[in-house]
C-alpha cells in the first residue's frame, strides 16, 4: 500500500537551482509551450505534454538526454550500449532496433525524422538542446505521420536575451568517459545573433565491444532583418561511431554480462566482425518567419540531410548513402478579443523526399566483402494541416484540427542480376483528425479531453530491413486515441499535479522480429488495445530562499501504469491474443528530490522504479524489474560579475543492480539482453561567462 501510495506521485521535471537569486524566481513562474505556435500555459493546454527545460537538463551528467527524458510519465528511453538509443512515447519499442520511429521529431522547424520515418536522435549531444517539448499521444493535426506523439527540441542559442555567453564543460566517468562541450551565443550587431555548439565525446563502455565516440558542430544564426521579420540558419553536424555488443542469453548474462555476443558453430561473434554503427550525417535549414501585420503570420523553412551510414554486422556489412530535402509552411492568424473571444487559425503544409541507396557485402571481421544485395529505395510523403481553436472567456479552451497525409515509396534492385525499375507503393491518403477541449473549473483547476487518430506508415528499414527483403505487405499502423485529464496547481505554483487517462485502440501494429542469424524482419500484429494511465506531481517544499541551512527542497515523482494488450494476433499457429505488449513495463515510477544548501551547493536524487518487461510475443520470457539510483553534487562559485565556475560529480546506479537496458525483444536463440553499467561515478568542471 505504501508503494502504491508512493507511486502515484509524479515528478515534473526538477530545475537546477544553483544560481543567482534572479535564477531561483524564475522557478515558480508559469510553464508554458509553444507547441501550437504560440506560447500558452501548460495549465490550459488541451493535450498531455511533457516540458524539459535547460535547468531540467543539468541536473543530469551532461552526456545523455536519458534520464532527463524519463522524468516524464508515459516516455521511456532506453540505451543498448553507448550511444545506442531507443525512445517511445505511450508505446512499445517493437519498431524501434535503435533510432525512433512512429514518433515525429522537429529541431526548432525542421524535421529531424527523415523522409522515410526514421530519426537519428543519437546525432545529438545533450548539451546542445535547451529544452525539449513532449506531446503524448497521436497529434497529426500540425506535424504529420506519427502513432506515439511528437518531440520538439529547442537547439541551444534560439533565446533572444541579448547577452554574449560562453561556456566550456569537461566530464569525466568511469568506462573511459570523457565529454567536452563548447558552446557560445553572441551578439556581433544589435539584429543579428549566432550560436556555436561543439561537442566531443568518447567511452571504452562496461561491455566488450561497447566503445563509443561522437564528434558534434551545432550552429544557430538569426538575423531580424526588419522589425517583424527574421531569417533563422540551423545546420547541425555528428559523426558517430559506436560498437554493439549484441544480446546475450540469460544464461549468460548471469554469468558475465561484460561478454559481448559469443560465436556459435556456425555464426561469428559480435568482437569477430567487430559489430557496430558508423553515422556520419549534416542537417540544415532556413527558416523564415515574418508577421505581415498585427493578426497574420508566416513561417517557411527549407530543409535537407545527408546520412552516410555503415553498419558491420554479425552477418553482413551494410552501407547506406541517405538523402533528403524538403519545405514546411503555414500561416497564423489571431482574431476576437482576447478575455472575450479570440480565436486562431492555422493552415498549411509540409514535404519530404528521400533518397536511400542500401548496399549489403559480407563482413570480413569488420572489412566490407563481397556483394550480397544493392537496392535503391525513394520515398515521398507530404501533408496538407489545418487548426481552429477559440478561447471563450478565459475559461473554455476549444480545438479541432486535421492533417490529409501521403506517402509512398518506390525500391529497385540493382543486384543480384540487373539493375531494374522501379517498382512504386502507394499508400491510400489518410485524415488525421484532432478535436479537444480544456476547461478551467478555478484558477487552479483545469479538465482536458480529446480524441484523435493515429497514423504511421512503415519506415524504409522496416520495408527494407537488415534481412534484405523489401516487404511491400507492410501496412501502416493506424488508430484512435481517447484522452481525459487534469492539471491542477497552486497559486503561487509551488504545488502542481497532471494526471491523464487514455485509451489508444490501435490497427495493425508493426512488430519486430529475428532470424536465427540476427537479421530482422517487420510484420504487422493486428490490433493492440493500450490502456493508460499518468500522473505527475511537483512541490517546493521550501521555495528557493536566500537564508537557512536549506535554502530550497523541491520533491517530485511521476508513475505510469500501461495496461497494454494485444487484440487478434495471430503468427501461423501461434496465437498470442490477449497477451501483454511485447517490451512495455507494466509500471514505472521516477522520484526526484533536489536540496540547496547555501554557497550555492545543491544535491539532486533521483529513483527509478521499472517493472518486468515481457521480452517475446509469447511471453514466456521476462526482463526482471529494477530499481536504479543517482545522484549528482555541485557547487557554483562566482567569480567576479560574470564569470562562474562549478564543480560536479555523480553516480548513477548506486544500488549496484544489474539489469538489462535496451533488451533485443523476439530474439532469436534466447539471446535478448543487453547488460547496462553496475555502480559508475562521473565528476567534471564547467566555466560559464
Amino acid at each position: 500500500m505504501v508503494r502504491i501510495i508512493f507511486c502515484v506521485l509524479a515528478a515534473l521535471p526538477l530545475q537546477s537551482i544553483a544560481g543567482s537569486l534572479r535564477d531561483t524566481v524564475n522557478y515558480l513562474e508559469e510553464a508554458t509551450v509553444k507547441a501550437y505556435f504560440a506560447e500558452q500555459p501548460l495549465l490550459r493546454l488541451p493535450a498531455s505534454a511533457g516540458v524539459i527545460g535547460r535547468t531540467t537538463l543539468a541536473h543530469q551528467s551532461g552526456a545523455t538526454l536519458l534520464p532527463a527524458i524519463n522524468t516524464v510519465p508515459g516516455v521511456r528511453m532506453e540505451e543498448r550500449s553507448p550511444g545506442s538509443y531507443r525512445l517511445s512515447l505511450r508505446g512499445s519499442l517493437l519498431r524501434s532496433p535503435f533510432g525512433v520511429r512512429n514518433v515525429k521529431v522537429y529541431l526548432d522547424e525542421i524535421p529531424l525524422t527523415d523522409a522515410g520515418g526514421n530519426t537519428y536522435f543519437n546525432l545529438l549531444d545533450a548539451g546542445s538542446v535547451d529544452g525539449i517539448e513532449i506531446l503524448k499521444g497521436p497529434d497529426g493535426s500540425l506535424f504529420g505521420a506519427n502513432s506515439g506523439g511528437v518531440v520538439l527540441l529547442r537547439p541551444h542559442g534560439m533565446g533572444n536575451d541579448g547577452n554574449n555567453t560562453a561556456a566550456l564543460q569537461l566530464n569525466g566517468g568511469s568506462y573511459g568517459l570523457f565529454h567536452q562541450q563548447l558552446a557560445a551565443v553572441l551578439h556581433p550587431a544589435e539584429d543579428y545573433q549566432f550560436s556555436v555548439n561543439q561537442a566531443y565525446q568518447r567511452a571504452d563502455g562496461y561491455r566488450q565491444n561497447s566503445a563509443m565516440k561522437r564528434m558534434a558542430f551545432q550552429t544557430t544564426q538569426r538575423w531580424r532583418y526588419k522589425a517583424n521579420s527574421e531569417l533563422r540558419l540551423l545546420a547541425l553536424y555528428s559523426d558517430l561511431q559506436y560498437r554493439t555488443p549484441g544480446g546475450l542469453t540469460a544464461t549468460q548474462f548471469a554469468d558475465d554480462p561484460r561478454l559481448a555476443r559469443p560465436a556459435t558453430a556456425t555464426i561469428p561473434g559480435a568482437v569477430d566482425q567487430q559489430a557496430g554503427i558508423i553515422n556520419k550525417t549534416l542537417v540544415g535549414g532556413v527558416i523564415h518567419d515574418t508577421r505581415l501585420n498585427s493578426k497574420l503570420r508566416h513561417v517557411a523553412s527549407v530543409f535537407g540531410s545527408h546520412t552516410d551510414f555503415r553498419n558491420p554486422f554479425i552477418t553482413n556489412y551494410e552501407i547506406r548513402d541517405e538523402y533528403n530535402m524538403g519545405f514546411r509552411t503555414y500561416f497564423d492568424y489571431v482574431g476576437g478579443s482576447p478575455g472575450v473571444v479570440s480565436w486562431r487559425a492555422n493552415a498549411g503544409m509540409e514535404l519530404q523526399y528521400g533518397q536511400n541507396d542500401i548496399s549489403n557485402y559480407d563482413n570480413n571481421g569488420g572489412t566490407r566483402g563481397d556483394k550480397q544485395a544493392i537496392d535503391g529505395l525513394r520515398s515521398l510523403q507530404h501533408f496538407y494541416f489545418g487548426r481552429f481553436s477559440a478561447d471563450l472567456f478565459s475559461r473554455l479552451f476549444l480545438e479541432a484540427s486535421m492533417s490529409l497525409n501521403y506517402y509512398g515509396y518506390a525500391f529497385k534492385s540493382n543486384y543480384p542480376g540487373n539493375e531494374s525499375d522501379y517498382t512504386t507503393k502507394h499508400f491510400d491518403a489518410e485524415w488525421m483528425p484532432r478535436v479537444a477541449l480544456s476547461y478551467l473549473i478555478d484558477t487552479q483547476w483545469a479538465w482536458r479531453a480529446s480524441v484523435s487518430r493515429g497514423y504511421s506508415p512503415p519506415t524504409i528499414a522496416e520495408v527494407r530491413p537488415s534481412d534484405q527483403i523489401v516487404n511491400t505487405a507492410l501496412a501502416a499502423e493506424t488508430g484512435w486515441n481517447y484522452e481525459t485529464g487534469f492539471r491542477w496547481q497552486t497559486q503561487d505554483r509551488r504545488f502542481s499535479v497532471d494526471g491523464s487517462v487514455f485509451f489508444y485502440y490501435m490497427q495493425d501494429a508493426i512488430i519486430r522480429q529475428l532470424r536465427e542469424d540476427g537479421s530482422e524482419f517487420f510484420g504487422n500484429a493486428g490490433s493492440v488495445k493500450q490502456r493508460g494511465v499518468e500522473l505527475s506531481f511537483g512541490a517546493w517544499i521550501i521555495e528557493p530562499r536566500q537564508t537557512g541551512w536549506l535554502r530550497g527542497l523541491q520533491v517530485g515523482s511521476n508513475f505510469t501504469w500501461s495496461k497494454f494488450r494485444f487484440g487478434d494476433y495471430r503468427i501461423g499457429t501461434s496465437d498470442f491474443t490477449g497477451n501483454k505488449l511485447t517490451g512495455v513495463p507494466a509500471t514505472t515510477t521516477v522520484n526526484n528530490v533536489l536540496f540547496r544548501f547555501p554557497l550555492n551547493i545543491a544535491a539532486y536524487v533521483m529513483h527509478n522504479y521499472t517493472a518486468s518487461i515481457p521480452l517475446d510475443d509469447a511471453n514466456t520470457v521476462f526482463a526482471d524489474a529494477y530499481q536504479l539510483l543517482q545522484s549528482k553534487v555541485s557547487w557554483d562559485k562566482p567569480m567576479g560579475n560574470n564569470l562562474r565556475v562549478q564543480v560536479f560529480v555523480g553516480g548513477d546506479n548506486l544500488l549496484n543492480q544489474q539489469y538489462s537496458l535496451g533488451n533485443d525483444i523476439n530474439a532469436f536463440g534466447g539471446r535478448f539482453f543487453n547488460a547496462a553499467p553496475p555502480r559508475n561515478f562521473y565528476g567534471g568542471i564547467a566555466v560559464r561567462y
